[in-house]
Parts: structure tokens; sequence; C-alpha cells
């Protein structure tokens, strides 16, 4: 595969990862902040303040477990960088 075929669907992977997280995060969000009987057309402020700190939390270990994946990864790449240099192979 090409440089730039592979970097066409690694983007594509990456929007459709990002897409399915928001979904994930407004159907979590709205399930644990917003009742499902609506009293009014409006966010109440408890709602609001609410969904804020889920968004924020989900947020947060979202870019969390990017890091760690990264971090991991790198480490996997540097192992096996050693093993083949350890047998000789490149």
């Amino acid at each position: 595969m090409d440089p730039l075929r592979a970097q066409q669907l690694a983007a594509e992977l990456e929007v459709d990862m990002m897409a399915d997280m928001y979904n994930r995060m407004t159907q979590a969000c709205h399930r644990k902040c917003v009742p499902p009987h609506y009293k009014d057309a409006e966010l109440s402020k408890g709602e609001s303040v609410c969904l804020d700190r889920c968004v924020a939390k989900y947020l947060e270990v979202h870019e969390r477990m990017g890091k760690k994946l990264t971090e991991l990864s790198l480490q996997d790449e540097e192992l096996l960088k050693r093993v083949q240099q350890g047998t000789g192979t490149a």
C-alpha cells in the first residue's frame, strides 16, 4: 500500500473514531444528566452543570487513554527494534 493511501485510511479511521467517541459521550452524558421525560424545553441549571462535568470527565479520560496507548505503542516499537537488533534482522 502506498504511503499516501495509508495516510488517507489513517485519517478516515481517526474521523470515524472521533465521531464514535462523540456519539458515545453524547449518549452517556444525556442518559446520566437529563431525565427521560422532559419537563421544560430548556436545560435546568443542574442539568447544564452535570453535562459540563460529564463531558469534561469523558474528554479527560479519552485524552489520558490516548496518551497511555501512545506510550505503550512506543514501548512496543522500541522492544521490537531491540529484538530485531539482537537477532541481526532489521
